[in-house]
Parts: C-alpha cells; structure tokens; sequence
C-alpha cells in the first residue's frame, strides 16, 4: 500500500505515522461508502530503524547492541525460582559494564598511551607526525608526560560525553513514550513492585527478572502483556548514568597509575604517593557505588515506573567527571623530571577485563544451563500430574459472545524485509518449541559481544599503532613504538584461528546444502505429474528450499564461533602472561615453522581486526550516502533493536518503546470509540510488533482483533531464542486470548515458518505451506514463469486473500448487519526500500514497500 502515491498520512510524524490512500481518508465520515469492506490503513516505522542517516554509525555500538540481547536470551522460568533469575540478569549487566569499560581503555590506550605518552616521548615519532609537535619530549611546556596525559584524557571523556548524549537524546524519542491505559497488572506468581514502591531484583514476568510462563500456572501472564514492559524510562536513566560514571572513573584510574610509578619510585615524593593513593580509593569507592547502582534493581514492568532515582541520575556522574579532572590536574602538575619510556602503565586492565568477562561468560553459561534443566524438570512434573488429573489441562479461551459490539475492522500489517537469522525447522516441526543450544543461546551470545568489542577496541589499538609507526610493527626491535599492551597483539595473533574456524563451519554448511538440495530434488520430481522435468528448475526450486533450512544451522554456528573464541581468548592471556612479548618475538629461536606460523599470525590478525574497524566505519560513511545502504543497516537493526535496553544503555535504542504504544494506543482508542474489530496482518519483524502490540490491549479489545501473520519469525527466530517471552506457552496463550489467528509461511521462506501453536478442537493457527513458486512450468494460469518468491509478495499469493476475507467474516460475524463506518484494514508497517516512490510530508515514506507490520484500520 505504501507504494502507492495516492495515499496520506492520517497520523503520526514524519517517523512513524498511519498512512491511508487518499480516497479514504475521512472514511469515517461516509459510513454507507464503506459497507462492503473495510478501509486500508498502514503504518509505517521505518524512520524508526532507518531513517537518519547518523544511525548508521550505531554499527560501532555493536556490542553494546549484542550483550544486550544476551539478557532476553534467558530460557524460559520453572516455578518459582527468582535466585537463578537474578544471578542471570547480574552476569550480564556486569558484562555489559565491563564493555563500556573496555571501550573507554580502547580510547585511553590510544590517546594517553600510544600518542600522547609513547609517540610524543620519542623524537623520531613526533618528526613524522608534524600535528603532535607541540608536545615533543624535546622542550617546552608539554615535555612532561603528565601535562600530555592530562590533555590526551580530553578524547575518552569527550567519547563518554558524546555516548552520554547519545543515550539520552534516543531515550527520549523512545522510553519516554507512555504506554496505553496503564492498569494494575493481574496477580502473578513472580516479581514485580513491591509494597513499598521500590521494584524489587526479581523484576517481573519476563523482565529482568523472572520472565512469564505458562498462563495457565498460579495467576501467571506473559511478560509482553504487562504495562510497563514497554516503558523502560527509569532503568535506562539509571543505568546511563552508571556507565557514564564508569567510562569517567576508567579515564581517572588511567591517569593516576602512572602518576603514582612515578611518585612511588622517585624518592621525596612519598606525600604525592599518598595522594595518589587517597586518589584512587576515591575512584574505587566510587567503582563499588556504580556496581551497586547497576545491580540495584530489575526492570518494574507490572506498572509503568514512573519513578526518578535523582540522586544516582545526577549525582553519580558528575561525581566521576569531577574525579576525572581531579585526577588530570593532578597529573599535570609538576613532576618536571618525569620522563616517559616503554608503555604507559596500567596496560594489565585489558588483561583484567579478558579474565573478567571469561569468567563472567563461563557462570553465566551455568545459570542458564541450571535454568534450562530446571524448566525441563518442572515441565516433567507437571506433565505426570496432569497425566493423572484431566483437570490440570487448560481449556482454550471462549470466543467472545455474540453480543458484543460490532463494525468491522481488518489491519493487514505488513513486515519489513529485515533479513533476521532463524533457528527452528522451516518445513515441519523439528525443533519446534526448543530454545537454541539447550538454554545456551545467552551465554553464547554474550561472549560473542565480548568478541566483539575485543575486535574493535584491539583494531583500532593496533591500526593507529601502525599508522603511528610508520610501516614496522609495533614491538619488534628497531620500530619507533613498543606499541599496545602485548595482550592486544596475542588477541589478535588468534584470529586468522578464529576465522579458520569459521570457515570450516561454513564449508560444512555448503556440503549440507548441496546434499539437501539432491535430497529435495528428488521430491520436487515425485511431485511432478505429468508436467515435463526442466532440470534446471528443478535445480531452482530445491536450492530455494535447501538454503530456507540451513538458516536453521545458526546456533551451531553461533555456538562454534563462541566456543572457539572463549578457548582461543584463554590461549591468548595464557601466551600473554607467560612470556610478557608479543607472539612473533615470542617466537624467535623456536623451529622454523613455529616462528613463521606466530609472525605470520601476528601480522594477519593485527590486520585483520584494523581492517575490520576500518569495514564498520567504511559501511557507516556509505550509509551516510547512500539510502539503499543505510536501509540494509535498518534490516540489522529491525532484530537487535526490537528489546529493551535492560543490560545496556549506550546500545541503539528499542524501536519497540515508540512502535508498540503507537499501535496499542490507536487500537485502543479506535476499538472503545467505534466498538469495532480489527483483523491485524503482520509480515516478517511486523508481526512481532503485531503480536506485541496485541498482547497490550485491554482484554475487552483483545477479544476484537484477529491476527494474520506471514513470513513470521515469531517460532522460529523469536521463539527459540528468546524462549522467556515469545516461547511455545507464550504463543499458546496469545492464541487463546484472541478470536482468531492464522499464519501463512513457505517451505522456501529462510525467515518466516510455522509458529506451531496447537488449536485442540478448532482450526491450526499454521496454514498449510503456501506454495513456491505458484507453478512449476508454464500453464494456462501462469503462462510465464512464475518467480521463488521465498520471503516476499505473500500479498500477491491467492491464499493471503482467502484467509483475510475469512478472518474478516469472522469477526464480522456477530453484527452482520450493523454499521461498517468503522471498517479499516491497517495495510501494515512498512519500511523503506527500493525503487518505489518516497514520501512527501503528507504522504507515506519515501520508496516504502510492505514491511514491517501493525495494527490500523482497514479493509478487506
């Protein structure tokens, strides 16, 4: 619909709006021009993802982005057991603070370390890098390294500042948006808001605490239904400033180390030491307060959390900031004979941060996999008891009475073309209802963030140490620089091993595809009838197919890079501290092979990660340019942006907190004012909103709208690896909360699937599998060859008509012959994408096709 010129916004800005074709526009005012069918409404959020062209530079938030998805990763709850929950959620919000720590010593190593204390300290340097004159060792003010240092510290705090910024200005575009009619949430078996207002560790169904299960156990709700779930405006606040403090603190402790060598071994300065130490018990102090804060409390999402926790918002930051230029003037002062040589000291916090975050990883996988295990136990149980009492089993919901009110309303959303990696079955049910890797799909993503920010802070060390150094390698005998802490350059000797790694995995994954392509082949053939064999389309149609399941083989992927990277960061810190020098110098005097394997390795992983930043920041500047770009960068985001900032606050911000309440609160308001029915069509990432927003309604309005989705990740992406929230009793429970759901999918879809959700005694929620393509030759139908169409046109397929018109006849069923001014059909949420007419102010995004899908109003 979006395509289409003829349309205008009827709501919304020019972020995300409700678009309807001109002719339509004051449907509401015309009641008897719309009897027949309901009108199209669309919303489009591809602002939300897309849209600035400085969002593309999120790509270097990456990890940011990635640890926190490890927090929704959790497996789903058994019981009550808010202790594992709260060990889950701690791990990985200390893991996603080591991060920003480790980002800020990147900064620190590069500024204070590598140019500020070992270029401009050495003349040969400073001749070839005419800009850092002024700060030669060789005279003039700047001679001293603590002046230099206290100078060079202004890029990490300008760094923390601008990540500062950046959190607050998204956060309020997105977690500051209200959501819908808040109302008490139902009892639940699990955390939430405690008597006295504060929210306690164990957060709430499906939050940061224990997430929601089954509806039929104890009073229990799924955690997307709750009214805070969207509205995370005090936690981002509070963790914000924690790890604005910490980035803070961490410039602070890389400016007092190595005032405090200096003072320490040059006699008569034992009262600098001392203040150097007085120093650094206040950053420490001040450390132990940021855990605290960061640790204090879950997510409250039982009730919006209107609350401010001023003194940690306020105070906390601007107490480490005052630390920080405590610490540089201390620095700067005097110290007229200090002389800088070597490294800068302190170089041993990557080696800590290594250890740390390994550590963290290793119990966070014990939590998860204790967590998993239980859920399995509990289900056990619960499955003999209900074996023994009929009664134990839930009953599906009623449908709503017949004489509820009436009007129709059909809302076909329609979901970006956002490429997401899936992990269930695509064509039957293996697999289906277990989460990824046995409960581990947290764990393995954590460590993948940890990998991550490894790489970026680690290339940008060492690429600025080469550009620095002019042509030698940083380290080795006759180069201007000793270079970046040794841990950095065995980090990067493992890579060329890492990506070995990976590339056997994906050989393997390329023998697997051929062998199903055959194996699929051969169907294709036994499912010809008396058409001729084109092998060539068969070739087609079966690879289609073949290439739609191996997104399934994503976990062991996953699980192989996580793996190999926990084992090879181990070798590299081990290799570090046993000889103290970087891999190649290591090496020297070792048989021949071995000496050439670790210089080699050496040299290929230093360029490697430097060519890995200079990658991200290469795609950030094409997007910047470059639309078609910058929307394949909002494809990424659609996935890693839909949760809530619970773990991280400097990670991109949860398009979902705007998307979600949006359609909630036009669903709502249209619902209570018309008394009409909604039939809510959602395509790929818009049917997780569709089904988010859904969950939102007041149970009265839930009753109203039918669902149709279609090329949904919902099982097979959402559901097994964020088992907690969108898992099988979620959906289940979705499914009997609502009049009526249908889902459409293809076996050559490689993002879409079944969503398996039983119907005992009514019609599947799973269509059978649209078929791809429409013929297999040329017939009287299709008298051209018909396209794979795998995720995309599924609007142009017969059978989505078919299922729309049914689930409007449904819902419509009760009032017949009552009024149809309400009658919309919402045409979906849409993205941008390319070759199709842009938007103009009153009108739709610009080159918007159908995407991601919500709620409106519209017609069938």
């Amino acid at each position: 619909m979006l395509g289409d010129r003829r349309i205008v916004r009827v709501q919304g800005d020019d972020t995300a709006g409700l678009y309807r074709r001109t002719d339509d526009a004051d449907a509401e005012s015309r009641p008897g021009g719309h009897r027949e069918e309901p009108v199209p409404e669309a919303y489009s959020w591809c602002n939300l993802t897309s849209g600035n062209s400085s969002r593309a530079l999120w790509l270097l938030l990456l990890p940011f982005m990635v640890v926190n998805l490890a927090h929704w990763m959790r497996p789903a709850p058994a019981g009550h057991r808010p202790g594992l929950d709260r060990a889950h959620d701690l791990l990985v919000r200390l893991l996603a603070l080591s991060l920003t720590v480790l980002l800020v010593s990147a900064a620190c190593e590069v500024a204070l370390d590598l140019v500020a204390w070992q270029c401009a300290g050495t003349p040969r340097c400073v001749a070839g890098q005419s800009w850092l004159g002024f700060a030669g060792a060789d005279g003039g003010w700047w001679r001293v390294p603590g002046r230099r240092l206290a100078l060079a510290s202004l890029v990490p705090l300008l760094l923390v500042v601008l990540l500062w910024w950046l959190s607050r200005r998204t956060w309020t575009a997105y977690e500051a948006q209200r959501p819908p009619l808040p109302a008490p949430a139902p009892a639940r078996g699990g955390g939430g808001r405690s008597a006295d207002g504060e929210t306690d560790e164990e957060g709430t169904a499906g939050g940061s605490g224990t997430a929601g299960a089954e509806e039929a156990e104890a009073g229990a709700v799924p955690a997307l239904s709750l009214p805070g779930f969207w509205y995370g405006r005090r936690l981002v606040a509070r963790l914000r400033a924690a790890h604005t403090a910490a980035g803070f603190l961490t410039v602070a402790v890389a400016l007092l180390l190595p005032a405090l060598r200096y003072d320490r071994g040059t006699p008569g300065r034992q009262a600098a030491a001392a203040a150097d130490w007085a120093l650094l018990a206040l950053v420490v102090l001040t450390g132990l307060a940021v855990v605290a804060v960061v640790n204090r409390r879950g997510r409250s999402e039982s009730v919006p959390d209107e609350g401010v926790d001023r003194l940690a918002v306020r105070a906390l930051p601007g107490w480490a900031l005052a630390l920080a230029l405590a610490a540089a003037c201390w620095t700067a002062a005097g110290r007229e004979e200090w002389v800088s040589a070597g490294r800068l000291p302190g170089g041993d916090v990557f080696t800590v941060l290594t250890v740390l975050q390994g550590a963290l990883v290793a119990a966070l996988g014990l939590v998860a996999h204790r967590m998993h295990r239980t859920r399995r136990e509990d289900r056990s149980d619960r499955a003999h008891r209900a074996a023994g009492d009929p009664g134990l089993h839930a009953a599906p919901a009623s449908p709503p009475g017949d004489g509820e009110a009436g009007g129709t309303s059909r809302i076909s959303g329609t979901a970006g073309t956002a490429g997401t990696a899936g992990t269930a079955g695509t064509a039957g049910t293996a697999g289906a209802g277990r989460p990824v890797l046995r409960g581990m799909g947290g764990p393995a993503v954590a460590m993948l963030a940890c990998g991550l920010g490894g790489v970026l802070s680690g290339g940008l060390a060492q690429r600025i140490a080469d550009w620095l150094d002019r042509g030698t390698d940083p380290g080795d005998p006759g180069g201007l620089l000793q270079g970046p802490p040794v841990l950095l350059s065995w980090q990067a000797s493992v890579l060329p091993p890492l990506l070995a790694v990976v590339l056997a995995l994906c050989v393997a994954g390329l023998v697997r595809l051929v062998g199903r392509t055959g194996e699929l082949a051969e169907e294709v053939r036994a499912g010809l009838s008396d058409e001729e064999e084109q092998p060539a389309r068969t070739r087609q149609i079966a690879g289609a197919t073949a290439r739609a399941e191996l997104t399934d083989s994503a976990p062991a992927l996953v699980a192989g890079i996580a793996l190999s990277a926990l084992v090879l960061g181990a070798f590299a810190v081990a290799g570090a501290a046993a000889t103290g020098r970087v891999p190649g110098d290591a090496a020297r005097g070792a048989a021949p092979t071995v000496e050439w394997t670790a210089g080699a390795a050496q040299s290929l992983g230093s360029w490697l990660m430097g060519a890995g930043v200079i990658a991200i920041v290469a795609l950030g500047r094409r997007a910047y340019r470059d639309h078609a770009a910058r929307r394949t960068v909002g494809i990424l985001w659609d996935v890693g942006t839909f949760w809530p900032r619970a773990a991280h606050p400097f990670a991109p911000p949860c398009y979902a907190e705007r998307a979600v309440p949006d359609l909630t609160w036009r669903m709502s308001t249209w619902t209570g004012q018309t008394g009409g029915r909604l039939v809510l069509s959602g395509h790929s990432q818009g049917s997780v909103l569709a089904a988010a927003a859904v969950w939102q309604l007041p149970p009265g309005a839930r009753r109203n709208v039918a669902l149709l989705t279609y090329g949904s990740p919902l099982e097979r992406l959402y559901g097994r690896w964020f088992p907690a929230y969108l898992g099988p009793d979620a959906l289940a429970g979705l499914h009997r909360q609502l009049s009526t759901w249908r889902n459409l999918w293809r076996r050559t879809d490689p993002i879409g699937g079944p969503v398996h959700v039983a119907a005992p005694g009514g019609e599947p929620v799973d269509a059978p599998p649209l078929e791809d393509p429409a013929s297999y030759g040329r017939t009287v139908r299709h008298p051209l060859p018909a396209p794979v169409l795998g995720h995309f046109e599924y609007q142009a397929d017969p059978a989505f008509g078919a299922e729309r018109a049914r689930l409007l006849k449904r819902l419509g069923a009760a009032r017949r012959d009552g009024p149809h001014r309400d009658g919309l059909h919402r045409d979906g949420l849409h993205r941008d994408g390319p070759g199709r007419a842009g938007p103009r102010r009153d009108g739709p995004g610009r080159g918007t096709v159908p995407g991601q899908g919500v709620p409106g109003r519209s017609s069938g």
